[in-house]
């Protein structure tokens, strides 16, 4: 199906001016696979946005981790899709757990800030999972789908839109979904898609796996049909995150 393997590193709120300085070091000296098999999308915090751009070898691109719902204005705190644009950042992550969770943001929400970045010309990275809680009732599929609904109800076009499975309570914790588990997940969703978007986005719209990915168990997951790559979190700090990037390899040869 050609869905190009698709690798995110979410700083989340961590790192310093020289700290970053050294990440992205490491980074550009990494041997990884051309930019024909993987799409490498590193995401510090909006303050070292500039200076990761800047820095950061030309096949790697730049995620902020949000941005607001609208136009710039009286949103004291917040960054609009129009600010990331004129920086010339061409992704943004939305919908993120912690979001979801911390500060509420609902499903129409998140929804309505996917639809407005598009508009002004950003791709996005859209986050759906469930909680423990949700997956032991066993409505694992039920919650994803919904999440996934808000923002077809919103977009006319899948085009710059990546779907990051994260599972809520695999984040951080250590534990991570079995690739049996992501696989189905994701299986799930492309379905979903197929039903109610056209069988021709869910073919071609990528679905990554994140929660607690790392060096040690990304190929098996890669190797999963329905795992288009990961959203890494606390391992895109280090230097296994070189080892992430070449499991793409994996689906190549799959």
């Amino acid at each position: 199906m050609g869905r190009k393997f698709f690798v995110g590193g979410n700083w989340k709120c961590n790192g310093t001016t020289e700290e970053v300085k050294k990440i992205v070091n490491k980074l550009n000296e990494g041997e990884v696979p051309s930019q024909d098999v993987v799409e490498v999308v590193i995401s510090p915090p909006f303050v070292f946005l500039p200076l990761v751009k800047d820095l950061l070898r030309p096949n790697f691109h730049v995620a902020a981790q949000n941005c607001w719902v609208k136009k710039g204005g009286a949103f004291t705190g917040e960054v609009s899709a129009e600010m990331l644009s004129n920086l010339g950042v061409p992704w943004v992550i939305l919908g993120h757990s912690e979001r979801r969770q911390l500060l509420g943001e609902s499903n129409e929400f998140v929804g309505d800030k996917v639809a407005y970045a598009l508009s002004q010309g950003l791709k996005v990275i859209a986050c759906v999972g469930e909680t423990l809680e949700q997956r032991e009732a066993g409505s694992t599929v039920d919650v994803v789908s919904a999440q996934t609904k808000a923002i077809a109800e919103r977009v006319s076009s899948w085009a710059d839109i990546v779907i990051a499975y994260e599972p809520v309570w695999a984040i951080g914790t250590g534990k991570v979904a079995t690739p049996a588990q992501a696989q189905e997940v994701h299986s799930e969703l492309r379905k979903w898609l197929s039903a109610n978007t056209s069988p021709e986005v869910a073919s071609t719209t990528r679905i990554i796996y994140g929660g607690s990915v790392t060096a040690a168990n990304c190929k098996e997951l890669a190797a999963k049909p329905d795992v288009d790559g990961f959203l890494v979190g606390g391992a895109s700090l280090k230097p296994e995150f070189i080892d992430i990037i070449k499991s793409a390899e994996v689906k190549r040869s799959a």
